[in-house]
């Protein structure tokens, strides 16, 4: 009786285990660092040895478990890491790059809850040939959503990509209460793809307003295109920017020494954002290049051009070296710099030189 007793026990404690054997849990990560020259500001040229130059060197854990019928529950927790100093990335928030938790199935497609990207930075990022890195970075002039594109608070769904075609559908919740409006945010993108053509349509809507003020949320507009010829990769993008903080400053501490110091908050209002730019794989070697035009539509016309060249050379499937060149020309007194994946930049001139490992 004890006998039957004690293998009862055992096979039900074995029924209510978690299936781990169905878990699977995978650690990533991509260091990279290397040198930045910097001028054109009013404090002189700087060089540094900095991280997270081309993309933001990282630490994650991802998994999935099979739940059955086409089903999965997944999860992703993904810290940044400043590879020059050892110091955490986001400002020190621990899983500051990515946390979130959801549900996948294959033909309904996966709901996730946590810290995630904006659909319309991923599509930005799509279009950039720099893929948002390095001083030639889209973000220096476009994409101004939240803090690195991420949104806190957020819920996300993903369709399962049909004929072509996908979607994403996003909403941050702003958490203030009695204030339903306030630091919310909500976006969308849809994407289309066809052999060498691939087309992506994004927006994006960031309440401005507090607890205690009203300020009108910033919205953004994307359309964005690749084409892939036999020799190159032809990149299209337009963007149309309306409402306060809609196209913000990634270096506010008035790096070119205006009177008057620049802020976000006094940075157009209304813009449109023009890119176009090629990629082209030479086997191992990758050239790249990129122009993209701010036109201010306020009365100040404060108008920008930003022109990067870049050199990719792929050591093995993992590891590659690069060097880019970049160039800003602020006009009526535009006061926009030249970051990296990582950093808001402090001059209108820079140069990278780095390299990129991922495991």
């Amino acid at each position: 009786m004890k006998k039957t007793l004690v293998a009862t026990a055992a096979t039900l404690a074995t029924l209510v285990q978690p299936a781990w054997s169905q878990t699977n849990v995978t650690i990533y990560g991509l260091i990279d660092a290397g040198l930045s020259y910097e001028s054109g500001n009013k404090a002189g040229s700087i060089t540094k040895v900095t991280s997270g130059i081309e993309s933001g060197s990282r630490l994650g854990f991802k998994g999935t478990e099979d739940l059955g019928g086409g089903s999965t529950a997944l999860f992703v927790l993904e810290s940044g890491v400043q590879v020059d100093t050892g110091a955490s990335g986001q400002g020190g928030v621990l899983f500051g790059r990515q946390a979130f938790v959801g549900l996948g199935n294959k033909r309904i497609g996966t709901l996730t809850l946590g810290r995630q990207y904006a659909p319309e930075y991923l599509v930005a990022a799509f279009v950039d040939p720099f893929s948002s890195g390095t001083s030639a970075d889209e973000k220096n002039l476009m994409n101004p959503v939240s803090t690195g594109g991420r949104m806190d608070n957020s819920i996300k769904y993903a369709t399962p990509r049909w004929q072509g075609f996908s979607g994403e559908l996003a909403y941050a919740a702003g958490e203030i209460a009695g204030h339903a409006q306030a630091g919310r945010a909500l976006g969308f993108a849809i994407g289309y793809g066809n052999g060498p053509l691939e087309l992506r349509l994004a927006y994006h809507d960031k309440s401005n307003d507090t607890a205690t003020s009203s300020i009108g949320s910033a919205r953004n507009t994307l359309l964005a295109a690749t084409y892939a010829f036999s020799f190159a990769k032809l990149h299209l993008a337009y963007e149309m920017n309306k409402g306060p903080f809609s196209s913000t400053l990634r270096n506010e501490t008035n790096p070119y020494g205006f009177a008057v110091p620049p802020t976000s908050s006094t940075a157009t209002r209304d813009s449109t954002d023009t890119l176009a730019g090629l990629t082209v794989p030479l086997g191992p070697h990758t050239l790249l290049a990129s122009w993209i035009h701010k036109n201010d539509k306020t009365g100040a016309n404060q108008d920008a051009d930003q022109f990067g060249l870049g050199y990719r050379y792929n050591l093995s499937l993992r590891t590659d070296v690069y060097a880019v060149y970049a160039r800003m020309l602020n006009k009526n007194r535009a006061s926009y710099t030249l970051g990296n994946a990582s950093e808001g930049g402090t001059g209108d001139r820079a140069v990278n030189l780095g390299m990129r490992y991922a495991f």
